[in-house]
C-alpha cells in the first residue's frame, strides 16, 4: 500500500501508525488489495482544515474529517454498493486524499469519553469509505457506510461508536 503521510502539526506523532492499519483492516474487509491503493493522509489542525472546509465544502469551520476521492464511485441507489474502483495504466488503484483535524479529534475523542487513538482509526476508516464512494447523506446510505463502520472497527477490537 502506497499511503503518503503528511504531517502538519507535530501532536500527530501517532497518526501513521494508526492511518496505517486502519486503512489496511479497511481495503482489506472492502475486498482491495492494500498492496495496489495509493491514499495520501494529511494530519492538520483546526485551522487549516477549517481553511480546506470552506474552499471545498463552503463551510469555514473546523471539522474532524474531509475526504476528496480520486474517482466518484458512488451509488446511484439509495443504500447501493458504490462501483469497484479500478487500477490506473500503474496497475495501482489512487483512492484518493483525507485530512484529519488533530484539535477536533481530540475534543470529540475527550468529549465521548473515548481513547483518542479509537476516535482516530474511526475517522481513517471513515475517510476511506468515503473514498470508495460510501457517504451518509441518504439515510439508506448512511445506514450502510456505518454497518460498514461497525464491522471494520471491530477487526480493529474498536467499539461500536454508534452505540448509545
Amino acid at each position: 500500500m502506497t499511503l503518503d503521510i503528511t504531517l502538519e502539526d507535530p501532536r500527530w506523532v501517532s497518526l501513521p501508525p494508526l492511518a496505517e492499519r486502519a486503512v489496511s483492516v479497511t481495503l482489506a474487509h472492502m475486498g482491495l488489495d492494500a498492496e495496489t491503493c495509493e491514499v495520501s493522509v494529511l494530519g492538520c489542525d483546526d485551522a487549516h482544515i477549517a481553511a480546506l472546509n470552506a474552499e471545498f465544502r463552503e463551510k469555514p469551520t473546523p471539522t474532524n474529517v474531509l475526504s476528496w476521492p480520486a474517482e466518484e464511485l458512488g451509488a446511484e441507489v439509495p443504500g447501493g454498493t458504490p462501483l469497484h474502483p479500478e487500477p490506473d495504466f500503474t496497475g495501482e488503484i489512487p483512492l484518493g486524499d483525507i485530512a484529519i483535524s488533530y484539535d477536533t479529534c481530540a475534543r470529540e475523542a475527550e468529549a465521548a469519553d473515548k481513547p483518542m487513538a479509537d476516535h482516530v482509526a474511526h475517522l481513517m476508516v471513515h475517510g476511506v469509505l468515503h473514498l470508495l464512494g460510501y457517504d451518509h447523506i441518504r439515510d439508506p446510505d448512511a445506514t450502510l457506510m456505518e454497518r460498514l463502520e461497525v464491522e471494520i472497527l471491530g477487526k480493529l477490537g474498536i467499539e461500536d461508536p454508534y452505540r448509545v
